[in-house]
């Protein structure tokens, strides 16, 4: 029962989701966001590991999935969302999980059909494919839309074939960042 952990950075909220893989199913695990509000930007960072890292530890996911960066047209935005990012990553590699990136492209089109969709079709689809009562938040969806993406694209390594339902497997290849 691989568990998979999304991330949709940012530098104010960081979306995540945990998705479990069970038989041939997937089974919605826990979703939320990080704030961290205007602060200080290094403490922004700090709040973003230490959370992500005691969700790690509490819900032991065994592979992180995290968007990649977009280009801004604000360079320092952008600046800040990869440091985001990469505090993310962080929080994964330090407790020994396979980080895996996707495109928001890439995403959409995993769990919508459209590499164009909208934040409420992702919203709506999510709620749609875990059975949820309510529609998650945006960056939460957004986490959750790319955990069921690493889901969908993981098949293809042969190191996870063993772990996925069979009806999870799929000819396209994603990501992946070391481990």
């Amino acid at each position: 029962m691989p568990r998979i952990l999304g991330i949709d950075p940012g530098s104010r909220k960081t979306g995540f989701g945990i998705i479990e893989l069970e038989d041939r199913k997937i089974r919605h695990v826990i979703n939320g966001r990080l704030v961290v509000g205007d602060g200080d930007f290094p403490d922004r960072l700090r709040q973003i590991f230490v959370g992500l890292t005691d969700i790690i530890e509490r819900y032991q996911p065994e592979m992180m999935a995290v968007e990649k960066v977009f280009l801004h047209k604000n360079a320092d935005s952008a600046l800040k969302l990869g440091q985001a990012r990469g505090a993310a990553i962080c929080a994964g590699v330090s407790q020994n999980l396979s980080v895996h990136e996707y495109t928001a492209t890439q995403i959409k089109k995993a769990v919508v059909g459209n590499g164009h969709a909208k934040k409420e079709q992702v919203q709506y689809m999510m709620s749609v494919i875990l059975s949820l009562s309510e529609l998650p938040e945006e960056d939460a969806a957004d986490a959750l839309a790319c955990a069921l993406t690493h889901a969908n694209f993981a098949a293809v390594d042969g190191r996870q074939n063993s772990k996925l339902p069979e009806g999870m497997r799929t000819s396209r290849r994603g990501g992946r960042y070391g481990r």
